[in-house]
C-alpha cells in the first residue's frame, strides 16, 4: 500500500472510533451542525458572489446604457462633422505657395499662379521634403497635383520636379 491510502485508511479508524463512541443524541446534533456548516459556506462561496454581483450589474446597467447611447450620438455628431469643413482654406496665390515652400525649406527656380492652377519649378530638391510639402498643402489648403514630372538627380535622394497643382474648391 501507499503511504497516501495508508494515512487515509488511519483517519478513517479514527473518524469511526470517534463516531461509535457518540450517543445518538450527540450524532444527530453533529450531522445538523455539518449541514448547516456545509450550507453556510455553500452559500458564502458560491449563491452570495452570484447574487451580489448580479445586484450590482443590475444597478449599473441603465448607467452602462446611457453611455453607450452618449458614446454612439458623439460617435455620430463626429462622422457629421468630419464631413463638414468649417473652416474654408485661403485661396491658392503666389505669396501663399512661396511661404509653405519656405516653411518646409525648399527653394522654387519657377512659381507661377494662373487662376485656379500653379506651376511650379523645383531644381536640386530632396524628394522626401518635396513629398512632405505636397502632402502638407494637400492637407491644409487642400490643394492637389493636376500634373507632376519628377525626375532623380545623380545626388542620391535629390530630384527636379515640375508640378501643376489646383485647389479644390469646397463643392469636392
Amino acid at each position: 500500500m501507499s503511504a497516501v491510502t495508508q494515512m487515509m485508511n488511519d483517519y478513517r479508524a479514527r473518524a469511526a472510533a470517534f463516531w461509535s463512541v457518540r450517543t445518538e443524541q450527540e450524532r444527530i446534533f453533529l450531522r445538523v451542525g455539518a449541514l448547516v456548516l456545509g450550507a453556510a459556506l455553500f452559500y458564502s462561496v458560491l449563491v452570495g458572489p452570484a447574487l451580489e454581483g448580479r445586484d450590482k450589474l443590475r444597478k449599473s446597467l441603465p448607467e452602462l446604457r446611457q453611455l453607450a447611447a452618449e458614446l454612439q450620438a458623439l460617435g455620430a455628431q463626429a462622422v457629421a462633422l468630419r464631413s463638414q469643413n468649417s473652416i474654408a482654406p485661403s485661396p491658392m496665390s503666389r505669396d501663399t505657395l512661396a511661404s509653405s515652400l519656405a516653411t518646409r525649406g525648399l527653394n522654387a527656380q519657377s512659381l507661377s499662379v494662373t487662376g485656379e492652377y500653379a506651376k511650379v519649378q523645383l531644381n536640386g530638391v530632396p524628394f522626401a521634403a518635396l513629398v512632405v510639402w505636397l502632402d502638407a498643402v494637400r492637407v491644409e489648403s487642400k490643394i492637389q497635383v493636376q500634373d507632376a514630372s519628377i525626375s532623380a538627380q545623380d545626388s542620391a535622394g535629390m530630384v527636379n520636379a515640375t508640378l501643376t497643382l489646383r485647389q479644390s474648391s469646397a463643392g469636392h
